[in-house]
C-alpha cells in the first residue's frame, strides 16, 4: 500500500507534469504537442511524461487520427490536484494560476473557474455559505453535503432536479478543498449540475483559453437576488 501511494505520489513531483496535469483540469482533452507547449518540454519528454501519467491512472489517453488526446482520468483526479494545491505554499500560487493554457488575470481564476465539472474559486465558495446559511445545504464529517428538504425545493425552482436515489450516492454533493480559498466549494453530481445550469443560463460565461470564468449581468443580478451574493466582488 506504501508502495503503491509514493509511486502515485511521485507523478506530481515533476515541475512539467504538474503543469500537464493544472492545464487539464477544465475537464479538456489536449493532444500530447500542446501538453509538451504548455509545460515547456520537448515532445519526446512530454511523451515520456505522459506515459508514466497514463501508466499511473491519473490520465486517460485517446486516440483521434494521427493525434493522441489527454485528459484527467476521473474526478478523483481532479480533487487530488486541487488538494495538494490548498496545501502548497503562497508563493507557489501565481505559478499554478498561470500554468497550462490559462491566460486570464491571476483576479479572475481566483474568483470564479472551473474545476474538473464544476465551479470553483470565491464564487463558488460564497454559493456553498450562503446555501448553507439559508439551511438548504448541510456539511457532514464525511465531507459530503447533503440538501435538505428545503434545498430540493430551492434547487427544483433553479432547474436542477434531485432525486432520492442520486442523494444516496456518495458522490453526490461532495466538499472540495478550494486552493485558492482554502474552504469548501461544491463538487460531485450536484456541483456538476449547478454548473451546467449557470451556463445555460447565461450566467456565466468562459474567459478564452482559460480555466477562468466570469460573471454576466445576468449572473450578477441573479446571484444577489437568490444568494445575495455579490457577482462583481473579484
Amino acid at each position: 500500500m506504501s508502495r503503491d501511494f509514493s509511486d502515485v505520489a511521485s507523478l506530481f513531483s515533476d515541475p512539467g507534469r504538474s503543469a500537464m496535469l493544472i492545464s487539464l483540469m477544465d475537464g479538456r482533452a489536449l493532444p500530447a504537442g500542446q501538453l509538451a507547449m504548455i509545460a515547456n518540454i520537448a515532445p519526446q519528454t512530454a511523451s515520456s511524461h505522459l506515459t508514466k501519467l497514463v501508466d499511473g491512472r491519473l490520465l486517460a489517453v485517446e486516440q483521434q487520427g494521427r493525434h493522441r488526446y489527454y485528459r484527467l482520468a476521473n474526478s478523483e483526479v481532479a480533487h487530488a490536484i486541487e488538494a495538494l494545491l490548498a496545501i502548497a505554499p503562497p508563493g507557489k500560487d501565481a505559478v499554478a494560476l498561470k500554468s497550462g493554457a490559462g491566460r486570464a488575470p491571476d483576479g479572475a481564476m481566483a474568483y470564479a473557474r472551473t474545476c474538473y465539472s464544476h465551479l470553483a474559486g470565491r464564487l463558488a465558495v460564497d454559493i456553498a455559505d450562503a446555501l448553507q446559511k439559508r439551511g438548504l445545504l448541510v456539511s457532514r464529517e464525511a465531507k459530503q453535503f447533503v440538501v435538505t428538504r428545503r434545498g430540493r425545493e430551492w434547487f427544483a425552482q433553479l432547474g436542477v432536479e434531485i432525486t432520492e436515489q442520486q442523494m444516496k450516492h456518495p458522490r453526490f454533493a461532495r466538499c472540495c478543498l478550494d486552493w485558492t480559498e482554502r474552504r469548501h466549494h461544491i463538487a460531485g453530481y450536484l456541483g456538476s449540475a449547478m454548473l451546467a445550469r449557470f451556463r445555460e443560463l447565461k450566467w456565466i460565461a468562459p474567459v478564452r483559453d482559460s480555466r477562468a470564468v466570469r460573471i454576466t449581468l445576468e449572473g450578477e443580478t441573479a446571484f444577489w437576488e437568490l444568494l445575495r451574493i455579490n457577482g462583481r466582488g473579484r
